[in-house]
């Protein structure tokens, strides 16, 4: 009896299913490409129940395309269905439910997952563990092969994942260990006995000549991984990073950074300086002119009126300020602030003082009055506290982010006394800055284009060369004003976000607040008219709500 056959010359491949095995003969093709590919013929194998076979010997003679009947597997035994079916020509596969479903491997773009997928157009049923092995071994797949996983993944027809490869390990950046702590800036002393020492306020953070600042702790090497070929993944080194070296510093070794001066430490996040500290021991007035000074400044006296300390680090005055200006990271004023409508006290983080009196006082983060601030502008970002001995605040404006403290706030004259929370006044002043910068933009910008098109009407070709060349010079000017309008619109945007954020103002008082006092907590006002002892201010629901402690 003639062996069953599938396929002819015409067709391009014949299977044979032999008494002593499976063999395939692929004739050669007129042309390159072949009519059918290797996914046809694996079908045709498990359509005939042939399952265990060798794939990539089945690869192989599909390539060579000899002529020549190769073996591709075992025996098997074939059921009288499809023997019937072969021999009358009709196609194998007749009853989806009978045929396996195709299988998919579904390799991820970085190699490190291959998902099994199934194909059920020409049958749904489920493919064995060997069929799901011999798939993954076509497609090159032989690392992080989960068996288990395949064992669960074809108990259904549902996608699953076979392999799995080990992701690289990226290796750790280099950082900068500092040796300082400026967090303790202005941070009172605290003795054994929990005594709080207001004199010594740790107002700057010295580092002495050949002192550690920082160490860098160098960058390390990533460990490789394996996708799901086997191939090796190169891993991430980890970056390197520069020895923050600033000003009176030297680089030891590779990675130590020392002092090589007495002074302040002064990190700017890039680099790590050491300022030295201007010492004046008198007061500033006739004798020493104003004081511009890059580092922090020490004041045994006072500054007198009409003169100015500027310094990029912190000042600390040991008398008073009486009507002169003073400018620097943080100030400390042991005597206080006397400002005769002339002076002003401006800081980027913090202001300290005994008392201030018809002065004018500014602060990116905290105001801190001992005595009492009597018709002065207090200005802080964050927190105002008066309380101290007196710890009042009787007229002015006080204006704060977040909080406004005090013992007693008005007097019994009712005197006016404007209290303002839940705006940063600083964020407000650089709003309008950048609103009054942006409106004066657009109108230089607007004046440049009516320009332009009126002289878009002149005949350009009658004009003389200095006449074009003033013409060219306005039109190069509109760009700049645009680039500066595009930049301003983004610093609005990003203010105005900030600004809305801002909604948990709070005010405090300890003592007594009087009649006539005028507070603003987020823009809501109340005016109040009676005292109030013991309590605290803050929005509720959009109005002023009172509580007591």
């Amino acid at each position: 009896m003639a062996a069953p056959t599938i396929g002819g010359f015409d067709s391009g491949y014949k299977y044979e299913f032999r008494e002593d095995g499976v063999y395939l003969t692929i004739y050669p093709a007129e042309s390159e490409s072949l009519m059918f590919e290797l996914s046809d013929m694996r079908q045709i194998l498990r359509e005939c129940g042939v399952i265990d076979y060798d794939v990539a010997l089945l690869s192989r003679t599909m390539r060579e395309a000899s002529g020549r009947a190769q073996k591709i597997a075992e025996p098997v035994e074939m059921t009288e269905e499809i023997l019937q079916k072969i021999a009358d020509g009709e196609p194998v596969n007749l009853n989806q439910d009978e045929a396996f479903a195709r299988l998919i491997v579904d390799i991820s773009r970085d190699k490190m997952k291959a998902t099994v997928k199934y194909d059920t157009k020409n049958g749904s049923k489920l493919p064995t563990f060997d069929m799901v092995m011999a798939e993954l071994t076509e497609k090159g797949v032989k690392f992080g092969i989960d068996e288990d996983e395949i064992k669960r993944g074809i108990e259904s027809l549902s996608p699953f994942v076979a392999a799995q490869g080990k992701p690289p390990i990226p290796g750790e950046n280099a950082y900068i260990d500092r040796k300082f702590d400026l967090g303790v800036k202005g941070r009172p002393v605290v003795d054994q006995y929990d005594r709080v020492d207001y004199k010594n306020l740790n107002l700057f953070v010295l580092a002495e000549a050949n002192e550690t600042l920082a160490i860098r702790i160098p960058q390390t090497k990533g460990t490789a991984g394996t996708n799901v070929f086997g191939d090796t993944v190169p891993a991430q080194n980890g970056r390197p990073i520069p020895m923050p070296a600033g000003k009176n510093t030297q680089v030891v070794g590779e990675n130590q950074l020392i002092a090589t001066i007495n002074g302040q430490i002064v990190d700017t996040g890039n680099k790590i300086s050491v300022d030295p500290r201007l010492e004046i021991k008198s007061s500033v007035g006739v004798a020493t002119g104003d004081i511009d000074f890059d580092g922090s400044v020490l004041i045994s006296g006072d500054v007198k009126q009409g003169f100015s300390v500027k310094a990029t680090g912190d000042i600390e005055i040991k008398g008073s300020v009486n009507g002169g200006e003073v400018n620097g990271r943080s100030i400390i004023i042991s005597g206080g602030i006397t400002g005769a409508n002339r002076g002003k006290v401006q800081a980027v983080h913090d202001v300290r003082a005994a008392f201030a009196e018809n002065a004018i006082v500014e602060a990116g983060r905290d105001i801190y009055i001992a005595d009492v601030a009597l018709h002065s502008t207090l200005r802080a970002g964050k927190k105002i506290i008066v309380e101290g001995k007196g710890g009042k605040i009787i007229g002015g404006l006080t204006v704060s982010g977040e909080e406004v403290s005090a013992k007693v706030i008005g007097n019994d004259a009712f005197v006016i006394t404007r209290v303002s929370v839940g705006v940063d006044p600083n964020l407000q002043k650089e709003y309008h800055e950048v609103c009054k910068s942006y409106k004066e933009g657009k109108k230089k910008l607007l004046h440049i284009t009516q320009t332009l098109n009126t002289l878009a009407k002149i005949d350009m070709s009658k004009l003389p060369p200095e006449r074009m060349a003033q013409i060219n010079a306005i039109t190069r000017s509109q760009f700049p004003i645009a680039g500066q309008l595009k930049r301003d619109e983004q610093k609005i945007l990003e203010l105005e976000t900030k600004l809305s954020e801002m909604k948990n103002g709070k005010i405090r008082v300890d003592d007594v607040m009087y009649p006539g006092a005028r507070l603003s907590i987020n823009s809501v006002v109340k005016n109040v008219q009676e005292e109030y002892r013991h309590c605290t201010m803050s929005l509720n629901e959009g109005e002023i709500s009172l509580g007591t402690f």
